[in-house]
């Protein structure tokens, strides 16, 4: 069942915080990689290269989580557990470059490589916690 990101949390998700995002590998062991994130309505926004180890797990299961603290105030934290349900490579390159200005005030996302696939994972929220 979805949960909505409440209103007095949705500015970590503007601000340059990052997210830490848990998916499972193929043995049931946690993963935990520092992403940027962003909202699109209600769902969580996630952007990486085709083939990396988030982007395999996110494939194979749908099920993650994220925390994000406050850079301004640590004891202030969103905890998700959620759903990846949709991924797509459209759209995706413009979205880091949009992610890339957030947290690094760049234009362009300036480490692509000539042969990565950019894939936006998209979030739906399920459980959430939150504190501060």
């Amino acid at each position: 069942m979805a949960a909505q990101i409440p209103d007095k949390f949705r500015d970590l998700f503007t601000k340059k915080a990052f997210a830490h995002l848990g998916t499972l590998m193929p043995d049931g062991s946690p993963q935990v990689t520092p992403v940027w994130v962003d909202l699109d309505g209600a769902f969580i926004r996630v952007n990486t290269a085709k083939g990396r180890v988030k982007d395999k797990n996110m494939r194979r299961n749908k099920r993650v989580a994220l925390e994000i603290s406050d850079p301004e105030n640590p004891y202030r934290h969103i905890a998700v557990q959620g759903e990846v349900v949709d991924i797509t490579e459209q759209g995706a390159d413009a979205h880091i470059d949009s992610l890339a200005k957030k947290y690094l005030g760049k234009d362009k996302y300036p480490n692509r490589t000539p042969t990565e696939v950019r894939v936006i994972y998209k979030i739906r929220p399920e459980k959430i916690a939150t504190m501060g």
